[in-house]
């Protein structure tokens, strides 16, 4: 309904279910309803669920913050990853990427409103991350991605996200071809899929709070 009220296909959003602290049997019941991608933030966790659902197709992205040490399991098990702020965390992904398997798809993550102890790289730091980014051979540099914190009403909200959108505009006037804008959760993604959202990441709204 947000994307027919924004006259954009459905079709160009997808839903991604954040099912941390949820059970692998609540994940199983959502893809039986037809959810296909799932969001996850911590990796032990993740992979105890994945490990329980090896029987379903499913798409697994991950959202969380990333240790270097993580790196090698999140390349191996996972289709997306969103939090990408630093160019080592990107290299160690890639090398870590099985050959057999096609790239992993990565999303800088930034950070538009300050936050002290939030990630994500300040937008005058994209270019180079996202031109280093781009190079590695084991993964996809898709598009960008973003956490604000809640704002005032949804002008606000929508003036965070478009902020975003016109950052990976810019960066495809310089050569790439980005197509992935990462942004919106339970609260604010009617704003964010006007503003041209093509992952909304969704938690509460479906499951209710953890």
């Amino acid at each position: 309904m947000a994307a027919a009220a924004a006259g954009r296909d459905p079709a160009a959003v997808t839903l991604v279910a954040v099912t941390k602290a949820q059970t692998a049997e609540t994940i199983r019941v959502a893809a039986t309803a037809g959810v296909t991608d799932f969001g996850e933030n911590y990796l032990q966790e993740a992979l105890a669920k994945m490990d329980r659902l090896t029987d379903l197709k499913l798409r697994w992205h991950f959202i969380g913050g990333i240790q270097s040490n993580k790196a090698r399991a999140i390349a191996e098990r996972f289709d997306w990853v969103h939090s990408i702020d630093r160019l080592s965390v990107a290299r160690r992904l890639s090398e870590h990427r099985p050959y057999h398997a096609p790239p992993l798809n990565l999303c800088i993550q930034v950070k538009l409103v300050p936050e002290p102890n939030k990630g994500g790289i300040e937008p005058d730091q994209i270019g180079p991350l996202a031109a280093a980014a781009a190079a590695l051979p084991g993964v996809r540099l898709r598009g960008l991605m973003c956490v604000p914190p809640p704002q005032t009403d949804v002008a606000a909200e929508r003036a965070v996200f478009a902020r975003l959108r016109a950052l990976l505009e810019e960066l495809n006037a310089s050569g790439h071809k980005l197509d992935t804008l990462s942004m919106g959760m339970s609260g604010d993604f009617e704003a964010a899929i006007a503003e041209g959202a093509t992952l909304v990441r969704i938690g509460t709204a479906l499951f209710g709070n953890r």
